[in-house]
């Protein structure tokens, strides 16, 4: 591996001016989605699809989609989408199959996941054919380090400083070779709550001085490095973020956030520093563990 990459593990070791020794990056702006003509809980791969199986209503589900799809256009995002594969049934979780950006000289970069669930792993060479055919250079890990995407590789807004979460779907080994790929440091964030089994929910990047986390999901270490690098902190309570996957949400232009209604602490949070929230019922997909941010990948 390159000596020159960057891997930090607790506040020790992180430089002072971290941000400002990192490239700018653009804050994407646009959204692919995969329609849920598929979607069920068909088993048990985290705790919020126990007692869920055949329990989706997918006519509901199917509106709740849209509703989120609409919700995006209105925070004047253009969404892209990726046609379905046939019994994939988790495949409209578009958050989950690749983890894409620009690498150190502006190029686009698709490197792929290695998901945990066999039914999973089928959908991510669609992924890797849509991306190929949009320009984007499409990479891959040494095939035995597990990775789940931007489910836990988070950009850290406007800045090429990649949150990493890992423990339950991605290996922690998997991040120097992430590094390498994007040419940009990893804080290395280890997860402690299989509820909270993605970095994506319990860590939500708003911009470049916000965050929603879920404190308890995290270590002592990670959030000593979350508070050292975000100007706000937004520590969502126990029920907004497990019932309500409250930091699920997804940041717009650095002015929107689309969430999960309901979440009316987070929300008033959010609105005191003066986001525009849009809330939006996704009740149906968080009975397979996923919300708004599941629901969609950034595209550069």
């Amino acid at each position: 591996m390159n000596s020159t990459i960057a891997i930090f593990d607790s506040v020790d070791q992180l430089p002072s001016n971290l941000l400002q020794s990192c490239r700018k990056m653009p804050i994407p702006n646009t959204m692919l989605m995969c329609s849920p003509d598929y979607f069920d809980v068909v088993d048990v791969k985290n705790p919020h699809m126990e007692g869920n199986i055949g329990n989706v209503d997918t006519s509901k589900a199917r509106r709740q989609w849209t509703e989120v799809q609409k919700a995006f256009s209105e925070c004047s995002a253009k969404v892209e989408l990726i046609e379905p594969v046939d019994d994939c049934e988790d495949m409209v979780f578009c958050a989950n199959q690749t983890f894409v950006g620009l690498d150190s000289n502006g190029r686009k970069l698709c490197v792929l996941s290695q998901m945990k669930h066999s039914s999973r792993q089928r959908e991510v060479g669609a992924f890797s054919k849509w991306f190929a055919d949009h320009g984007y250079r499409v990479e891959q890990l040494p095939e035995q380090l597990g990775f789940e995407g931007s489910g836990d590789a988070i950009w850290h807004p406007g800045r090429a400083l990649i949150w990493g979460g890992s423990g339950f779907r991605s290996a922690s080994q998997a991040y120097p070779y992430i590094s390498e790929f994007f040419g940009a440091p990893v804080i290395r964030l280890p997860l402690r709550s299989d509820r909270f089994y993605h970095l994506d929910t319990c860590f939500s990047a708003i911009d470049e001085e916000t965050v929603l986390i879920h404190a308890a999901s995290l270590t002592a270490d990670g959030i000593a490095m979350i508070r050292s690098v975000f100007k706000n902190v937004i520590d969502c309570d126990d029920k907004e973020a497990n019932e309500g996957m409250a930091c699920n949400a997804t940041a717009i232009g650095g002015k929107h956030v689309v969430i999960q209604k309901g979440n009316d602490t987070t929300v008033q949070a959010l609105k005191r520093l003066n986001y525009t929230v849009h809330e939006v019922d996704t009740s149906e997909y968080i009975k397979s563990g996923g919300s708004v941010f599941c629901m969609k990948m950034y595209v550069f």
